[in-house]
């Protein structure tokens, strides 16, 4: 096993100061770990999961990129810049949603209950806390409960809400999917019973909207299929690392559920969902081997699952970045997703096929721009 993954540069500190060419997949490694200079009018803060991001749309694909002011990356003027120099390539900021303007009949905006993400995506964190979220069990990159306490969200989303936003997002801002994750809960469907009944009532208000649900695994494995008959399209089941050593140093709380059971749960979800309908996030740059990634991301190939390779960045309100956790080095995060997608090409998987969920949108990965 390998601990030196993380370089010792900061983020912001690019490795070349030449500028490269064009947008391939060195320089979408490059902005996802570097990030750009831009104002962002749709942005990600403090919540849940590994990205934390401003939203724009690169070379016509949307993106969720770190706004780091002191990146040698840049937008302006509808380009994409290093060091001031034009790299040939249209990039602007997603525009801010006109849903974001409305509230509900009880006075909540819509912007506490759901967010846009890339261009077209809706997503939101049904229930704002998690039972893992207080140390020792915390997972070290996440800061699902950091939007809650700066009062930018709420605690719980009830079905009829995220219906009624949904609808408008869709019919103001032409969303084509959307995304629902939430904490864990104390209880053996660890929130996925929460989860069925607001897809339930989304699918009702917007029939054919595509979405993804986002939980752990259950104790009771029935509950997959509830999520399927509730009218959810896809499912991500996140592990983040398949290192027992890594997962129990970055996700201590949710290391305590076995590969097995996520192995179990993975089986019975492509059994449920269908092949190429169930995603992992695995992160790159938490100190896994980069070979035993990429084989283990070809064993979920194999299962159907799709690896969904992200950056782990250290973000605003985590433990990762209280504790001086640094991001992996692009030409890692370059590597790895280029066999990586070399896989997925190999097995026939894109994720765009998914229609909803992370590997849809694919804002957070290279894997697109790698043929993933």
């Amino acid at each position: 096993m390998n601990h030196g993954l993380a370089t010792d540069r900061r983020p912001d500190e690019a490795a070349d100061t030449r500028p490269p060419g064009g947008f391939d997949l060195a320089v979408r490694s490059a902005v996802a770990v570097h990030g750009v200079r831009v104002s962002a009018p749709v942005q990600r803060r403090s919540g849940a999961g590994p990205s934390d991001d401003g939203h724009v749309v690169v070379a016509g694909r949307g993106l969720a990129l770190p706004i780091v002011p002191t990146s040698p990356y840049s937008i302006d003027a509808g380009r994409l810049l290093f060091a001031g120099t034009d790299l040939g390539v249209e990039a602007t900021p997603v525009r801010r949603p006109r849903f974001y303007d409305l509230t509900t009949a009880d006075g909540v905006p819509y912007s506490r209950l759901a967010r846009l993400h890339s261009a077209d995506v809706l997503a939101t964190t049904v229930l704002q806390t998690c039972v893992r979220y207080r140390e020792p069990d915390r997972c070290r990159f996440c800061a699902i409960e950091e939007s809650l306490r700066a009062d930018a969200t709420t605690r719980l989303k009830t079905p009829e809400q995220l219906a009624e936003v949904a609808r408008a997002a869709v019919t103001l801002d032409g969303v084509r999917q959307m995304v629902m994750t939430t904490g864990s809960t104390a209880g053996p469907d660890r929130g996925a019973k929460l989860l069925a009944d607001c897809v339930r009532a989304v699918v009702a208000a917007v029939p054919g909207l595509p979405v993804q649900v986002q939980c752990e695994p259950p104790e009771d494995l029935a509950v997959l299929g509830e999520l399927r008959a509730a009218g959810a399209s896809t499912i991500g089941i996140h592990i983040e690392s398949l290192d027992d050593e890594v997962r129990r140093r970055w996700t201590p709380g949710k290391a305590t559920v076995s590969l097995a059971e996520y192995e179990r749960a993975w089986a019975e979800a492509v059994r449920v969902f269908g092949w190429n309908r169930v995603s992992t996030y695995l992160l790159v740059g938490l100190g896994e081997d980069p070979q035993e990634l990429v084989e283990g991301a070809r064993r979920l190939i194999s299962l159907g699952v799709y690896p969904f390779v992200v950056p782990f960045r250290p973000l605003a309100g985590t433990l990762a970045a209280r504790d001086g956790a640094q991001a992996p080095d692009p030409e890692l995060v370059s590597d790895v997703t280029a066999r990586v997608a070399a896989a997925l090409a190999a097995a026939g998987m894109r994720g765009a096929d998914q229609g909803a969920g992370c590997a849809a949108c694919g804002a957070c990965s290279a894997l697109p721009q790698a043929g993933g």
